[in-house]
């Protein structure tokens, strides 16, 4: 899969989705796992410009997923997917709490 190369005005385009995800205590190897399984066919979307999973450095059960999606249609068309949906289904079970939060940008071409 070759890279996306975006300049910053494409990279504050568009549709975020910001996503704090809380394993269940000793499940974040898991939870992990399955994130990283997603990376490469969200990527491939043709709706997504960013899929980057993080996981803190000082709690292993806790994660942030920042999404950037060219459009809201974008995200809504990735959560139809059957990449999306197997992953979900394996997730859930080790979540203690997921928090998804969408954001638009409001200060245009900064």
């Amino acid at each position: 899969m070759k890279d996306k190369q975006f300049t910053r005005a494409d990279l504050n385009e568009g549709f975020v989705v910001a996503i704090r995800i809380d394993a269940k205590q000793g499940e974040g190897d898991d939870v992990a796992r399955i994130l990283a399984g997603l990376v490469a066919p969200t990527s491939a979307e043709p709706g997504v410009k960013l899929f980057m999973p993080y996981r803190s450095p000082g709690d292993p059960d806790s994660f942030f997923l920042y999404e950037l999606y060219r459009d809201e249609k974008g995200w809504a068309e990735h959560q139809e997917t059957a990449h999306f949906k197997s992953a979900i289904a394996e997730l859930l079970p080790h979540v203690a709490r997921r928090e998804r939060v969408p954001f638009v940008p409001y200060m245009p071409n900064a």
